[in-house]
C-alpha cells in the first residue's frame, strides 16, 4: 500500500513540475498554480483570490495562497473559468472551450459590454469585426464607469472622433498574447502612433500603462482581447515635465535642477519617482532642509533615494517588497488595501502618472536617506533616543552635527537601566562613544584599537558570534550619514581606568579575594601587560564558607592553583560567550561557559560582567554551593569544576 501511495505522490508532482516547468512567463507561472488549485473543482478551472468588500481578483501564486492575504486584506477563494473556457449545464467545472468569434462578439463574451456599446457608437464596430489581427486592451465596466462624468460626457459628444481615438489607443495592429507582453516593452497603438507601455511583473500582474490585465488572453479570430481595469490615455510626456508642469512640485523641480538630475530623468529609461510635494519639503525643519540644499552630494543622494531603478506601478503591488533605489538603499513599497505604502507608511498620495519614461507617484512626506543625515540626525531617527539626549545634554552636539570624519557608538534603549541623570562622570563616558574616525564595523580587526574624542583608546575584540568595542557589542548595522558613521551597540561602554588588581582593590566586594591574591604572590600577573579573563570569586562566596574552612584555604598551597583556574587566557567579554564556549584556565580543565540571559561558567550564573581593565576583563560570581561537579580539597563554594 505505500509504494503505491508513494507511486501516486511520485506521478502527482512529476505533473506538477511540468506544469510549472511549462510556465514560460511570470503570469503564465500563476495562471498554472491557479489552474492546479482549482482542478478539483473540474477542468479548467482557476482558482481566484478576492479582496474580501471588493471586486478584485487575482491569479495567485503559492506565496498568496498560504497567506490569503492581498495588500494586507484578507482574501476569499472563488472559482471561475480559465481564460478561453465555459461551463457547460450539468457538467463539473469548465469543460468546453469558448467559441472563437471576432473581436467584437468576445468583447461582450467577456463581460466587456460598456467597451462594445461605446465601439458601436464610435462606429469602430466594422473594423473590429472584419478582417485584421488586433489586440484590444478592453477597459471593464467598472473602469468606464469610474472615469470621472465631464471626461466621459467630453469623449461621448464630441461627435464621436475622440471617443474612437480613445479606443483606438487601446488597439495595436497586431495580435499579442501575454506570452509577447514582456516587461518594459512598448507598442505602438493605433491612435497616431502613440505607444502603449507594458509591464510583466515577477509576481505574474500584467500592466499597460498601469492598468491591470483582469482577463488577459481572450482569443478572438481576428485577434486578441485583455480586458483591463481602466481607461487608458494617450502618454506624450517624459517625467521630468510632469514634474515640471505641475506647481505643486515646484520645490522638488528646483531641487532636481540643483542636484543635476534633470538630463537623466529626460532620457529613456523606467524610472518610478516618488515625487514629494511642496507641503511635504515644508514639513522638514528649515535648518536641515537648508543645510541639504545648499550640499550637492546630500541633495543629489537625498532625491536618488525617491527614484527606483524600475518602473513600479501601483497595481504592481500586492504585498511589501524591497526595492533598490538609484541611490543604492532600498525602499520598502507596499500596499494596505488600496493605500500604496513607501517603508510601511501610507504616504502616497496620487499615483500612477504615467510619463514615456517611467511614472511618478505623489508624496506627502520627504524620505531623507542616511547618506545626507548628520550624525546626530541619523541617532535621532533610529533606536537610541536615550543615547541621543544624554549626548546633547553633554555638550557634545557639536562633534555630530559638524563635517568631521567621526563614528559614534550609540547604546540602544535597553542598555540604560531606569532614569539617568548627567553627571561629570558620564559626560566623560559620553565622549568615549565618539571614535576620531569613519569607520565601517566590517573593517575592524580583532586587537584594533580606536581613539575616542575623549583621549582614550577602545580595543576591539571579534569574537565568533560578536563583534565587540571594550564591553559594548555591535547591535545593528552601521548607518551611514553624509560624514559620519553610527554603530548602534549594546551597552554604555566602561572603558578600563586600570590593572585587573587596580580594579579588584578599588571595588570593595573583592576585599577579601585582594587579600587571597597576595597571599598567593598574584599581585604582579594581574598587574602586568596582558589579556585574561578573570571569573572573580566575590566576598560573598568566601563568607559562605565555614570560617575554619576559609583560614585553612587562606594559608594552603593549592589557593594559587584554585585562584588560577579562576583565570582565563584571552579577554572574553559577555558578549562574546556563545551557548558552547569553553575557556581554557592557566591552571586546570576547561572552563564550559553557556548563557540564557546571563552568563553562566560552569554552571555558575556571573552575577557582574564585564568589568574592563587594561590586561584583561572581570566577572564577578557569587558561586552556587550545589555544584555538580566534585573538587577534591577545594570548598565547593570556590570550584568552579
Amino acid at each position: 500500500g505505500r509504494v503505491f501511495i508513494r507511486q501516486i505522490l511520485v506521478m502527482i508532482l512529476a505533473q506538477v513540475l511540468v506544469l510549472v516547468s511549462g510556465a514560460r512567463s511570470p503570469y503564465q507561472a500563476v495562471l498554472q498554480h491557479s489552474r492546479i488549485r482549482g482542478r478539483q473543482q473540474g477542468p479548467n478551472v482557476c482558482a481566484m483570490q478576492q479582496i474580501k468588500g471588493t471586486d478584485k481578483k487575482y491569479f495567485t501564486n503559492c506565496k498568496q495562497w498560504y497567506h490569503r492575504k492581498i495588500c494586507g486584506q484578507p482574501t476569499v477563494i472563488t472559482y471561475e473559468c480559465c481564460p478561453g473556457y465555459e461551463k457547460i449545464q450539468g457538467e463539473k467545472g469548465c469543460p468546453a472551450a469558448l467559441p472563437l468569434v471576432n473581436i467584437y462578439q468576445t468583447l461582450g463574451a467577456v463581460g466587456a459590454t460598456t467597451t462594445q456599446m461605446y465601439s458601436d457608437r464610435a462606429q469602430l464596430r466594422p473594423e473590429i469585426e472584419g478582417p485584421g489581427s488586433f489586440t484590444f486592451f478592453a477597459p471593464s465596466n467598472e473602469a468606464w464607469a469610474a472615469l470621472p462624468t465631464e471626461i466621459l460626457d467630453a469623449l461621448v459628444s464630441n461627435v464621436n472622433i475622440e471617443l474612437l481615438n480613445a479606443l483606438h489607443y487601446h488597439m495595436v495592429n497586431k495580435r499579442l498574447t501575454s506570452e509577447e507582453l514582456k516587461h518594459g516593452a512598448t507598442f505602438t497603438s493605433m491612435y497616431q502612433d502613440f505607444n502603449v507601455h507594458v509591464q510583466h511583473y515577477s509576481n505574474g500582474i500584467v500592466t499597460v500603462n498601469c492598468a491591470r490585465l483582469i482577463k488577459p488572453d481572450q482569443h478572438a479570430t481576428n485577434g486578441i482581447v485583455h480586458v483591463v481595469d481602466r481607461v487608458i490615455t494617450a502618454v506624450s510626456n517624459d517625467v521630468q515635465t510632469l514634474i515640471e508642469v505641475d506647481d505643486d512640485l515646484e520645490t522638488l523641480r528646483t531641487a532636481i535642477a540643483a542636484a543635476g538630475l534633470t538630463a537623466m530623468l529626460e532620457s529613456g529609461g523606467h524610472y518610478t519617482i516618488f515625487a514629494p510635494t511642496n507641503d511635504a519639503f515644508e514639513k522638514i525643519p528649515p535648518e536641515t532642509l537648508n543645510r541639504i540644499l545648499g550640499d550637492p552630494i546630500a541633495l543629489r543622494d537625498m532625491l536618488n533615494y525617491h527614484i527606483l531603478k524600475n518602473m513600479q506601478c501601483a497595481e504592481s503591488i500586492v504585498s511589501g517588497v524591497p526595492m533598490e533605489t538609484l541611490q543604492g538603499t532600498v525602499l520598502e513599497v507596499g500596499c494596505d488595501g488600496d493605500q500604496m505604502t513607501l517603508n510601511g507608511k501610507a504616504i502616497v498620495t496620487k499615483t500612477d502618472q504615467l510619463g514615456t519614461n517611467g511614472v511618478v507617484h505623489y508624496i506627502s512626506e520627504l524620505l531623507i536617506p542616511d547618506s545626507a543625515k548628520t550624525l546626530l540626525e541619523i541617532s535621532e531617527s533610529s533606536n537610541v533616543a536615550m543615547a541621543t539626549k544624554l549626548l546633547v545634554e553633554a555638550g557634545l552636539t557639536t562633534h555630530l552635527t559638524g563635517t568631521e570624519a567621526m563614528t559614534l557608538l550609540a547604546p540602544q534603549d535597553e542598555a540604560f537601566k531606569g532614569s539617568v541623570s548627567m553627571t561629570p562622570a558620564l559626560k566623560t563616558i559620553l565622549s568615549q562613544h565618539i571614535l576620531k574616525e569613519r569607520l565601517s564595523s566590517k573593517s575592524l580587526y580583532h586587537g584594533q584599537e580606536l581613539e575616542t574624542v575623549g583621549g582614550l583608546k577602545l580595543r576591539v575584540f571579534v569574537y565568533r558570534n560578536n563583534l565587540c568595542i571594550e564591553n559594548a557589542c555591535i547591535a545593528a548595522h552601521d548607518k551611514v550619514g553624509r560624514y559620519g558613521s553610527m554603530f548602534t551597540v549594546d551597552k554604555l561602554l566602561s572603558p578600563p581606568a586600570g590593572t585587573v588588581m587596580d580594579l579588584l582593590k578599588g571595588d570593595d566586594k573583592f576585599s577579601i579575594l585582594v587579600g587571597a591574591l597576595q597571599t598567593a604572590g598574584m599581585t604582579e600577573l594581574l598587574n602586568q601587560p596582558g589579556a585574561l579573563t578573570f571569573f572573580a570569586p566575590t566576598n560573598d562566596a568566601f563568607n559562605s564558607i565555614p570560617t575554619a574552612e576559609r583560614n585553612r584555604l587562606m594559608s594552603d598551597a593549592e589557593l594559587s592553583r584554585l585562584l588560577k583556574f579562576h583565570l582565563g587566557e584571552g579577554l572574553l567579554v559577555s558578549g562574546g560567550v556563545s551557548s558552547h564556549t569553553r575557556v581554557q584556565p592557566l591552571q586546570g580543565e576547561r572552563l564550559e561557559l553557556g548563557r540564557n540571559y546571563t552568563v553562566y561558567v560552569n554552571r555558575v550564573p556571573v552575577q557582574d560582567a564585564d568589568l574592563m581593565a587594561t590586561n584583561g576583563v572581570v566577572h564577578a560570581v557569587t558561586l552556587d554551593i550545589k555544584l555538580h561537579i566534585h573538587c577534591s580539597r577545594i570548598p565547593a563554594q570556590l570550584c568552579l569544576q
